[in-house]
């Protein structure tokens, strides 16, 4: 099977048993919080017509890409573990570049969007309702989406037209830096040609989004009270904190030479742009939301007199 390029060998975790249902348990857990998390935030703006804003529309379409993205990976990765194998066919390789490449980029391209809105909220608040109205947020969040599978198809594409001289995976899902890894043909290039463009606009992101803050944290503190310093930076934090760790954790797995040989170093830094943001997006922007805290309570406050009677 090693030589057998029409299956993927992903990376064994352990041989010993008990280390494995460490794993098991340590993934299962984290799939549980991202998918109970996010799914909360979807309720929650779905069901409380208070939330009806563009803010709350861009989150709610973030905690969607969050579920995918983690369910495109885990699941495969625990039914491995709980199996005893590590293979995946290559068609499921293909599928799962596809799909993580296309929510990966949605989570980048919803992050810009959702930085413009804070913009405009904050630095043009009088306006604010009528740039943000509800044609522009959906051509909005409709081209992240568009955009974003164009890019996962053209690099798929030229991932998978490589011919591969190995077949084993040092990473416990099909990546797209590994799998260039053992590349033996000349084709490569072309999705290096891709990797360099996919930089190139995550770092306009990136740029775009760091002048946009600079911008509004400029025009916040020229606010004269106190109370509203607090309360339009409590708007902006969250945001930032989400694309600092995401920003900081991929550019370590895309820029930055990977190991040949599977390593705890490799495995954190995946595990931290992979899984941890998606789970981490409902904790920081519902902790301090009031909005979202009590959408929730009404959903939990119907569900339990349902019960009661």
């Amino acid at each position: 099977m090693e030589n057998d390029t029409s299956v993927f060998l992903l990376l064994e975790f352990s041989k010993i048993w008990e280390i494995k249902i460490m794993y098991v348990t340590f993934f299962l857990l984290l799939y549980l919080m991202t998918i109970t998390g996010n799914v909360l935030i979807i309720s929650a703006v779905a069901l409380d017509s208070h939330l009806y804003t563009p803010m709350y529309f861009f989150l709610m379409n973030l905690a969607l890409q969050d579920i995918g993205s983690v369910s495109v990976i885990v699941p495969k990765a625990v039914v491995n573990l709980v199996m005893n194998i590590r293979y995946i066919s290559y068609s499921g390789c293909v599928a799962q570049v596809l799909l993580f490449v296309f929510f990966l980029g949605s989570d980048v391209g919803l992050l810009t969007v959702m930085a413009y809105d804070r913009f405009v909220a904050i630095c043009n608040p009088l306006q604010y309702e009528m740039i943000m109205n509800r044609k522009l947020c959906t051509k909005m969040v409709g081209s992240v989406w568009v955009i974003s599978f164009i890019n996962a198809v053209l690099n798929t594409t030229g991932t998978f037209t490589n011919h591969f001289c190995s077949n084993t995976i040092n990473q416990f899902y099909c990546e797209i830096p590994q799998l260039l890894k053992f590349a033996c043909s000349d084709i490569y290039v072309i999705e290096i040609g891709y990797i360099i463009f996919i930089t190139t606009l995550v770092f306009g992101c990136f740029v775009f989004i760091t002048v946009t803050y600079a911008q509004i944290f400029f025009v916040v503190s020229r606010i004269p009270s106190v109370q509203g310093r607090k309360k339009a930076f409590s708007t902006c934090l969250p945001h930032l904190t989400v694309f600092s760790i995401f920003w900081g954790a991929s550019s370590f797995a895309y820029l930055i030479p990977r190991p040949d040989k599977p390593s705890h170093f490799d495995f954190t830094v995946t595990i931290m742009y992979s899984i941890i943001p998606p789970m981490l997006n409902p904790l920081i922007y519902s902790m301090r939301n009031k909005d979202i805290k009590v959408a929730l309570s009404k959903i939990f406050s119907a569900k339990n007199r349902k019960w009661e009677m």
